[in-house]
């Protein structure tokens, strides 16, 4: 049995049969059929944090597999709270057959997966966002950008710039990631990309300007600068963070033909100006509606591997 809770346990093969396994099943929904790969099989979805996109793609994802997806808040249950999540996880994962979890801690995704019988997917912690990666690199395989890609990540040195981190250096492409100083990413992250990219041949640059990452790149990407949780410092980081939006001017630095991506929920002319989300290189809608198939693909191949 495998669980996904971060891109450091699964290899450059195992990744690429996981999209392309999304791929496929992608196809089949265009073309209107939908193949009941999970019949009868649930999945339970624990949301500490709220989300739209993970909510929709892991619900109507497993409904169209044949299976149905069951929402519990922190709300409606006891995470850690009044019961130990070693009990909870034994509970939930003895009467469902998979279970996605979006918190913060991701020592609590570790504990709860370590006593799960099920497989556990990470819909989100404050360390990793592994499926969102699988979205964003179905997009660029839909569009051609998988080829000797070099990725600019610009803001901060979040889950996402973590999960950026490996997944370049599990694949093997060029990676700049570009920080305000004071909110790099997590020295043990990049430690451990480091050393998948002498496996894997990734080139993985760290700066604080933003222009260099962004010079050539052939994928700019950022996220917000203020995450959930974070509000009380919002004045202080949208002054650390001033000149790292991606605006007109630092997409102009990037390849021609670049595309711009963003998980979502963006802010406007903050990380990143209206004009570029609008832009013709954004493709920001297709990379959203890439995590329903890109997590059908990853609980397919999860049910194999049990």
């Amino acid at each position: 049995m495998r669980h996904f809770l971060t891109l450091k346990e699964y290899s450059k093969e195992e990744i690429l049969e996981i999209l392309n396994l999304g791929l496929e099943i992608k196809a089949e929904v265009k073309a209107k059929t939908f193949v009941p790969r999970l019949v009868n099989q649930t999945l339970a979805m624990i949301f500490e944090k709220s989300s739209t996109r993970t909510r929709v793609s892991f619900e109507v994802g497993m409904y169209q597999l044949g299976g149905h997806a069951l929402f519990l808040s922190n709300r409606d249950i006891h995470l850690g709270r009044g019961e130990p999540l070693k009990d909870t996880a034994r509970v939930i994962s003895s009467m469902c057959d998979m279970v996605m979890i979006r918190t913060y801690e991701h020592s609590k995704l570790e504990e709860f997966a370590s006593y799960s019988k099920v497989p556990v997917i990470n819909g989100l912690s404050d360390s990793y966002h592994p499926v969102q990666l699988l979205a964003d690199y179905m997009t660029m395989m839909e569009c051609g950008k998988d080829i000797n890609p070099i990725v600019a990540y610009i803001g901060d040195g979040n889950n996402m710039a973590h999960s950026w981190l490996m997944l370049a250096s599990k694949l093997g492409f060029e990676l700049r990631v570009a920080t305000p100083k004071g909110y790099e990413c997590d020295p043990i992250v990049i430690a451990d990309a480091m050393r998948f990219a002498e496996e894997s041949g990734a080139k993985i640059t760290i700066t604080n300007d933003p222009k260099v990452a962004a010079k050539g790149a052939t994928v700019v990407t950022t996220d917000t600068w203020i995450s959930m949780g974070q509000e009380e410092e919002k004045t202080q980081r949208l002054l650390a963070f001033q000149g790292y939006i991606v605006d007109d001017a630092l997409m102009g630095l990037a390849a021609e033909n670049a595309i711009f991506l963003h998980c979502l929920p963006a802010y406007r002319d903050v990380e990143v100006s209206e004009s570029v989300l609008e832009g013709a290189q954004s493709l920001i809608f297709e990379e959203a509606e890439n995590r329903l198939h890109a997590q059908k693909g990853l609980m397919v191949w999860l049910d194999k591997h049990r």
